[in-house]
């Protein structure tokens, strides 16, 4: 038999605030992605990994930057992982500074769909509740491809869910499992 062949785009900036929102006692750095990702593809062969995120600002915050580059660090040992790093933009909104994630998104859409062309994988697995990916979707299904949308408890795009070939909810109680102590 014939094991479906996936590979996994992760959402990196949306996945941490949803664990965040979820999880307030712990911290998401301490999450476990290989067990994670090794519950999302059970006896499927892992093509590769995309995680998509950015670095946080070295002069606004030096320990956060530490901890984060430490936290790539551990996910780049995950096998077939591929850590995409985009920028990290500062805005001023009602006089407060905020800092966004920029590109990440475009380039998550840009490897989903150039991968479902060059066959790279029959099913995708995307880890977001960001409803943008839509059109990406749409594209890797016309070419035949599974898409395998991830959502999380109450915290998932219904236009996603809609437009994915299979979609699975996971809750608090289901994600708790993947921190470690």
């Amino acid at each position: 038999m014939i094991k479906e062949r996936v590979s996994i785009f992760i959402d990196g900036s949306n996945f941490y605030h949803i664990l965040k929102s979820l999880f307030l006692d712990k911290k998401p750095m301490s999450f476990n992605f290989e067990r994670f990702l090794n519950y999302l593809t059970k006896d499927r062969e892992i093509i590769r990994i995309f995680y998509y995120n950015a670095p946080l600002d070295r002069e606004k915050d030096e320990e956060g930057y530490r901890k984060q580059q430490r936290f790539f660090d551990k996910l780049q040992k995950i096998p077939k992982f591929s850590l995409i790093l985009c920028r990290i933009q500062k805005r001023i909104v009602n006089n407060t500074i905020i800092y966004e994630v920029k590109e990440d998104d475009i380039h998550l859409a840009v490897d989903m769909v150039k991968s479902a062309y060059n066959d790279d994988y029959d099913a995708a697995i995307l880890v977001t509740s960001d409803g943008d990916f839509v059109p990406a979707i749409e594209a890797v299904r016309e070419k035949g491809k599974v898409v395998e949308n991830i959502g999380f408890e109450k915290r998932f795009s219904w236009h996603l869910k809609q437009k994915s070939t299979r979609f699975r909810n996971i809750g608090k109680e289901d994600l708790v499992q993947f921190f470690d102590n």
